[in-house]
Parts: C-alpha cells; structure tokens; sequence
C-alpha cells in the first residue's frame, strides 16, 4: 500500500503544472475528465467548441491538447490540422465513438499523436496522457546520444527534429519521427508490429489494426521520394527492419 501510495505521489508530482487543454462539447465526458485530470494534478482548460478551442491553443501555450472528433463550429479533425499546422510539437489526442482502423488511420493522418475511442476508463486515458507527455520530455531529448543518428544517407538530428536523406530535408509528421528514430535506433533488428506499436503509440491499440503498414507505408514514400533505394523492408511474419538492399540474412 505504501509502495502504491508513494507512486501515485510520485505521478502527481510529476503531473503539477502541466497544462491541457480539452476540447470537447459533451458536459458529461467534460466534467468526468476534467475532474479526474484536475485530481491527478493537472492544470485543465475547457472549450466546449472547435472555435473556440482553435482561439485558445494558438493564444495560450499547452502540455497537451485532448478534443473530441465531433465539435460545434468546426470538426475536431479540421481543427486538429489547424492546430498542428499552427503548432507541430503540442501532443494532441483525439476522442471518438468511432473505432474501427479507417477511423483510426484517418484521425492519426490530420496530425494527431494517439486516438482513444469512447467509452474509455480513465485509468487508460491517463495512461496515453503520460506516454504522450513522456514523449516531450526534455530531458530525454537532450541525451547526447539521442541527438544524431544515421543510416547510410538517412540522417535525424534528434535535437533539431531534423531529417535529411542525401543531403535532402525530409518533412516528417510527429508520428512518422518518431516511427523512423524507433528503426534508426535499432537497425537491421526485425521490430515486430506489437513493438512498434508499443513504442511509437505509447499504449497497445487493437493487435488486428493495421496503423503500423499505413505508417511504414508513408514513411517509405517519402524516404524513397527521389528514386532511392528502399530502408524499410517487410519481414513476412515478423514485421518490419531497417537495412540496406545489399544487406542479405532477413
């Protein structure tokens, strides 16, 4: 019990100060997360409409931003490409009754970080919350071996979110970044879906979605966007490695 205590104390501690923003127009689902947040020790800003949430993510500056897909004025999908057009480093997590993997795939498209699909438990949505926030923890970033990474003609500078291939900057979305450093951190080791997943989204979707083929599938296109040769192989079975062509034992 003392073990539990001390975490939970740990947690909010950790969670003091940080801001959120929610987004989201029903008074229920509102008042149920914000009270659940406001008691972990975060600090929780309420629009009840995509205009007015618009006004206030690029008026104020937040942790992270939760939003409902369904909004008054403008649609939470519209609204989280404006927002991130606005700002491409706030975490943004959508809401939704929708669930199945086109919805998914589509909400994780317009810029999002994760998708949680109502009805959730607040433990789970805590859970993302934190792995999002982990994700923007300086510290991390600022290790010095985290800061340059290469494979062959594929350079990511961890520190100024850079990306190049041949001497071409490459403009990657949040979650494509972080799918790509997840492969360049560990080459030529088969990364199974069920990893990938856990890394690059922080909390197991549904193992049958298939968000990480859509993902591998974008990044590729744009690593191979002048004709270059091909990093990310499929290992059918296994998952997904990166390698050079020539490279043969897979």
């Amino acid at each position: 019990m003392l073990e539990k205590n001390t975490y939970d104390l740990h947690h909010k501690e950790a969670d003091h100060k940080k801001k959120i923003l929610l987004i989201e127009d029903d008074d229920r689902v509102c008042s149920f997360i914000n009270k659940g947040l406001s008691e972990e020790g975060f600090e929780v800003s309420v629009a009840m409409d995509g205009s007015t949430g618009f006004q206030m993510s690029t008026t104020a500056s937040y942790n992270l931003i939760i939003m409902d897909i369904m909004l008054p004025n403008i649609g939470g999908l519209d609204l989280c490409k404006m927002i991130r057009n606005h700002d491409c480093e706030v975490p943004i997590l959508l809401l939704s009754a929708l669930g199945s993997t086109e919805n998914v795939v589509v909400g994780l498209n317009t810029g999002a970080d994760d998708y949680l699909t109502k009805p959730f438990k607040f433990i789970e949505l805590l859970a993302r919350i934190r792995a999002l926030l982990r994700r923007k923890d300086p510290a991390k970033s600022e290790q010095p071996h985290d800061k340059n990474l290469q494979f062959g003609d594929l350079i990511l500078n961890d520190y100024t979110k850079e990306v190049a291939r041949d001497g071409q900057e490459i403009a990657l979305t949040s979650t494509e970044y972080r799918l790509l450093h997840f492969f360049m951190n560990h080459p030529r080791r088969v990364l199974s879906r069920v990893e990938i997943l856990d890394e690059v989204w922080g909390v197991n979707f549904d193992m049958n979605t298939n968000v990480v083929d859509v993902y591998v599938n974008y990044l590729r296109k744009k690593l191979e966007k002048s004709k270059a040769s091909r990093l990310i192989h499929t290992v059918i079975g296994m998952g997904y490695v990166l390698k050079e062509n020539h490279e043969n034992g897979m």
